[in-house]
C-alpha cells in the first residue's frame, strides 16, 4: 500500500494512505443562487466541499450584485466595498471584527493567533480584490439576474469605513443593499476565524451543508464563539484549539486530544515536518491522508488522537544514567557517532475507546519508538536559550555534567529524567532524531540549542525553571 509521505529536506514521516481531495473539491451540483420564497433570488453555499479560495469565489457572487444595484454612479468600482472588508478583517482599527492588536496578547497561543489572523485576513482580501477584477460572475449571470437579489441577512450588523456608509446608505443604495454587504462581511468574517487554528489554512478542505434557516458558514458560529471566548479572555489551550478546529471541519467528534481524523484527512501539530526550532507551537496542519485506514466499502473514521498518559506527570521514569563526563569548563562536545536515520514512521494503535500513535525510527539497529502526543507535548514546553538575560543570582549550581548518545536515551523506556545535573544529547542535526528526543525526555528544563557556543551555554543554563536537571540537546 503507498504510504502517505512527509518531506523535511531529505528526511521523510511516512504514514497511513494517502487521500485524492482534488477529485472532492468544486463537485457541488447546485448554485449559489437560486430562487427563494418570496420570489426574489437568493445567495447560499450549496452542500460541497470548500477550500478558503473557493469560498471567495462564492462570495463575489453578493459583491458583484451589489454593484449591479448600486448602479452607474459606482461605475462598477468595488475599491469602497472591499477597503471596508479589509478594515473589517484588519486585527486594529475601529471596524475591526477581532481586535486582537489592542489586546497585545503575550501568551503564546495568543501571539500565534494574532499573527495567524492579519496573514488570513490580507490574502482573502487580496483574493477578493483579484476574482472581481475579472467579473466572471458579471458574465456568468448577467446584470439583470444579479440586480434581483435580495435577502435576509440575520445578524446586527458589521460597522463600515465612512466612505462604505456613505455609498452603502447613500441615494443609490439603502435597505436591500444594507443587508447583501452585512452577509457578505459576516460571511468573510466567519471564513477567516474558521481557518485560524490551521498553518496551511489555503489547502485545509472543509464540509459545508446547506441549511434552510441559515445561510453559508454561519454553521460555524457556535463553535467559533466559544473559542473567540478563550482567545480574548486569554484562557486558549491546544487542547481547545483542537476542539475548535473540529467543529470546523464538521468531524462530528466530541472529545479532544492533540489531533484527529476525519473524512478528508488528518490534522496534527504543525511542528511535524517541520524544524523544531521555528515551528509555531499551537498551530494545526491538515494533511490529506488516512492515518487509521478504512476498508474500500467504508467511509474514513473520525477519530480523536489520544495522548499515552494523558497526565505526563504521572508517566513512568526512568534515570538518563552517568553517560560520559564532562569537565565543567569544556565547551565542546564530542560528535554523535550514531547511525543517521532518514524515515520514521507513524504507527497507530486503536483499542476499544481510544487511538494512540507512535513516532518511530531505527537508530543503530534498533527501533526507537515514542508517544507522538508526547513527543508534541515536549515540543510546547521546550526552551531556548535566553538572550540578554541576566545571569546574577539565577544560576543555579548543577554537580555535574554529562553526555549522553541519542540512541541510549531513546532506546529507555519510560520518560527520561535524572535527580541532578546537565546532560547533553547531541542529534547531529537530525530533526528525526530531535522529535523523538522530545517525546522520550520528561517536558521540564529541556533547552534546545543551536551551536553549543560558550555563549549560547551560558545563556541555557540560566532557561528553564532554574533548578533541578537540565537537558540540553544540540
Amino acid at each position: 500500500m503507498q504510504e502517505y509521505q512527509l518531506t523535511l529536506e531529505d528526511k521523510q514521516i511516512l504514514w497511513g494512505k494517502p487521500i485524492d481531495i482534488e477529485s472532492l473539491i468544486g463537485k457541488e451540483p447546485n448554485d449559489s443562487i437560486r430562487r427563494g420564497a418570496n420570489e426574489a433570488l437568493d445567495w447560499n453555499l450549496p452542500a460541497g466541499i470548500y477550500r478558503a479560495k473557493d469560498i471567495v469565489m462564492e462570495l463575489d457572487k453578493m459583491l458583484e450584485a451589489m454593484l449591479v444595484q448600486l448602479g452607474e454612479p459606482v461605475n462598477d468600482d468595488p475599491t469602497v466595498l472591499l477597503d471596508s472588508l479589509q478594515a473589517n478583517l484588519a486585527i486594529s482599527g475601529r471596524v475591526s471584527s477581532l481586535p486582537l492588536g489592542p489586546l497585545a496578547l503575550e501568551d503564546k497561543a495568543g501571539i500565534e493567533l494574532t499573527a495567524q489572523a492579519t496573514r488570513i485576513g490580507e490574502q482573502l482580501v487580496s483574493w477578493a480584490r483579484e476574482i472581481n477584477s475579472d467579473k466572471r460572475t458579471l458574465a456568468q449571470y448577467g446584470p439583470e439576474t444579479l440586480g434581483k437579489i435580495e435577502f435576509r441577512s440575520h445578524c446586527y450588523g458589521h460597522p463600515l469605513i465612512p466612505e462604505a456608509i456613505a455609498q452603502v446608505w447613500g441615494p443609490y443604495g439603502g435597505p436591500r443593499i444594507m443587508q447583501i454587504y452585512n452577509e457578505y462581511l459576516h460571511q468573510f468574517v466567519l471564513l477567516r476565524d474558521a481557518l485560524l487554528p490551521f498553518s496551511n489554512w489555503e489547502e485545509v478542505p472543509f464540509e459545508v451543508k446547506e441549511y434552510t434557516d441559515f445561510k453559508g458558514l454561519r454553521f460555524l458560529e457556535p463553535v467559533r464563539e466559544v473559542f473567540l471566548t478563550q482567545l480574548l479572555g486569554k484562557k486558549l489551550t491546544h487542547k481547545s484549539i483542537v476542539q475548535y478546529a473540529q467543529g470546523v471541519v464538521s468531524s462530528g467528534l466530541s472529545k479532544a486530544g492533540y489531533g484527529f481524523q476525519y473524512r478528508l484527512g488528518s490534522v496534527l501539530p504543525a511542528v511535524l515536518g517541520e524544524s523544531a526550532r521555528t515551528a509555531p507551537l499551537y498551530l494545526l496542519k491538515w494533511h490529506p491522508v488516512q492515518t487509521i485506514a478504512a476498508d474500500d466499502t467504508q467511509d474514513v473514521t473520525a477519530v480523536s488522537f489520544d495522548y499515552e498518559y494523558d497526565d505526563y506527570y504521572a508517566a513512568p521514569r526512568i534515570e538518563a544514567g552517568e553517560g560520559t563526563p564532562v569537565k565543567e569548563d569544556a565547551f565542546s562536545l564530542p560528535e554523535e557517532n550514531d547511525d543517521e536515520p532518514s524515515i520514521a514512521r507513524l504507527l497507530p494503535s486503536s483499542g476499544t475507546d481510544r487511538t494512540t500513535l507512535r513516532f518511530s525510527l531505527e537508530m543503530n539497529d534498533r527501533e526507537c519508538s515514542v508517544d507522538l502526543g508526547q513527543l508534541f507535548r515536549g515540543h510546547r514546553f521546550l526552551y531556548r536559550p535566553k538572550k540578554n538575560g541576566d545571569a546574577s543570582g539565577a544560576l543555579v549550581k548543577r554537580n555535574t555534567s554529562s553526555v549522553h548518545l541519542a540512541a541510549d536515551i531513546l532506546s529507555r523506556s519510560g520518560m527520561v529524567t535524572d535527580s541532578d545535573g546537565i546532560h547533553f544529547i547531541a542529534t547531529g542535526g537530525n530533526e528525526l532524531v530531535l522529535w523523538a528526543l522530545l517525546g522520550k525526555l520528561y517536558p521540564e528544563n529541556v533547552v534546545l540549542l543551536d551551536t553549543g557556543d560558550r555563549e549560547e551555554l551560558e545563556a541555557a543554563y540560566i532557561s528553564g525553571k532554574g533548578f533541578g536537571t537540565q537537558f540540553l540537546l544540540l
